[in-house]
C-alpha cells in the first residue's frame, strides 16, 4: 500500500514521528501540496492523509487506486464525502484528540483580555514600570472572572472542557447546543436558548462545529442581543463569525474585547477588518497545536488505518 501524506507539515513540523504509517506500507510525505499537484500526488495513493488540502469528487474520479482518505483533524469539510462514499472510500477523522489543549488555550485567549499580560510585560521591558513613582500600576482595565457568566456555544467535548474550567474560576456557566434540552446539566452548567445566553453572558465563547445554518451566526443583529461589554471568544472555526460587524462592534464599544484563534479566510488577509479592530487578539489557529495534543491525533490516525486495513473501519465520517 501507498500512503500519501499531502500537508504533513500542520500535523508534524518535524517534533513528531511519522513511524506509525512507514510500519503500514509505502510512505510519502510532503509538508503541502499546492493545488496543480492535488492530483498528480494523489493518483499514486491507495490512502492519502490531509488536513486542509480538499479532495473533490472530481478528484476522487481521477484515482481509481484510492481506498482510504484519512483527515489529520477532526473538521473533514475539506472531503467531498458523499461522492467518497459513492465509490466505496471511508473517510476517517480524529474526533477527540485536541479537547484539553484548546479548552485550555481558549482560556488564555480570556485570560489575555483581562490582563493584558503580554502587553504590560513589554511595558516592563521598555522601562515603562522603571519610570513610575508607585510599586503598581496597569494600563488597562482588570477584569476579574469568579461571579462573571461564561455562554459556551456548542456544548461537545471542547464546550463542556471549557465550562468545566469555568466553573473552576467561579463562573456561571450557560450552555447551548442544538440537541440540548433547557435545564440544568451535569456539573452545575444550565443549558439555555441561545437568545437567553446572549441576553446574559458576560462572556460567549464559540466551540460548535460551521455548518451551512450556523455560518455568520455572529453578527450585528446576535452582537447586538448581546450583554454591553461583552468579550467574544472563537477557538472553533472563522466563519461562524461576520467578520466586519464585530469589527464595527468593536470599535463602538458595545463588544468589550474579542480573542480569535481562527478567522474566515487562513491563513488571514492583509484587508481582514480585525486586524485593525481594537481590543481584538488574533492568533494564528494555533489552539490544537501543543505536542500532547498532537502525537494523540497522530496515534488516532495511524490506528484509523491500520484498523481500515485490517478489516475493520473505524472512526469512518461517511459510511
Amino acid at each position: 500500500m501507498k500512503i500519501v501524506a499531502m500537508d504533513g507539515r500542520a500535523l508534524n513540523p518535524g517534533d513528531l514521528s511519522w513511524r506509525g504509517f512507514e510500519a503500514l506500507g509505502e510512505f510519502v510525505c510532503y509538508d503541502r501540496t499546492p493545488p496543480e499537484l492535488i492530483l498528480p500526488r494523489m493518483r499514486e495513493a491507495d490512502a492519502v492523509l490531509v488536513n486542509k488540502t480538499p479532495v473533490t469528487a472530481a478528484t476522487l474520479e481521477a484515482c481509481p487506486r484510492l481506498r482510504y482518505i484519512g483527515v489529520l483533524a477532526t473538521g473533514y469539510n475539506v472531503v467531498d464525502t458523499a461522492a467518497a462514499a459513492a465509490r466505496g472510500i471511508p473517510v476517517c477523522n480524529v474526533p477527540d484528540y485536541g479537547t484539553e489543549a484548546v479548552a485550555q488555550f481558549t482560556f488564555a485567549l480570556l485570560l489575555e483580555l483581562c490582563h493584558q499580560v503580554g502587553d504590560h510585560s513589554r511595558a516592563v521591558h521598555a522601562g515603562e514600570w522603571s519610570r513610575q513613582p508607585d510599586f503598581s500600576y496597569w494600563n488597562s482595565p482588570q477584569r476579574e472572572l469568579a461571579g462573571l457568566t461564561l455562554g459556551v456555544v456548542g456544548y461537545g467535548r471542547i464546550g463542556r472542557a471549557v465550562g468545566r474550567i469555568g466553573r473552576a474560576f467561579g463562573m456561571e456557566v450557560l450552555a447551548f447546543g442544538p440537541h440540548l434540552e433547557p435545564g440544568p446539566l451535569e456539573g452545575g452548567v444550565t443549558a439555555v436558548p441561545l437568545a437567553e445566553l446572549f441576553a446574559a453572558a458576560d462572556v460567549v465563547s464559540l466551540h460548535c462545529p460551521l455548518t451551512a445554518q450556523n455560518a455568520g451566526m455572529i453578527d450585528a443583529a446576535a452582537l447586538a442581543a448581546m450583554k454591553p461589554g461583552v468579550l467574544l471568544l472563537n477557538t472553533a472555526r472563522g466563519p461562524l463569525v461576520n467578520e466586519a460587524d464585530l469589527a464595527a462592534a468593536l470599535a463602538a464599544g458595545r463588544v468589550a474585547g474579542a480573542a480569535l484563534d481562527v478567522v474566515s479566510a487562513e491563513p488571514i488577509r492583509a484587508d481582514n477588518p480585525l486586524l485593525a479592530a481594537p481590543n481584538c487578539i488574533l492568533t494564528p489557529h494555533m489552539a490544537w497545536g501543543a505536542k500532547a495534543s498532537r502525537q494523540r491525533l497522530m496515534d488516532t490516525a495511524v490506528e484509523n488505518l491500520r484498523s481500515f486495513l485490517a478489516g475493520r473501519t473505524v472512526n469512518a465520517v461517511n459510511l
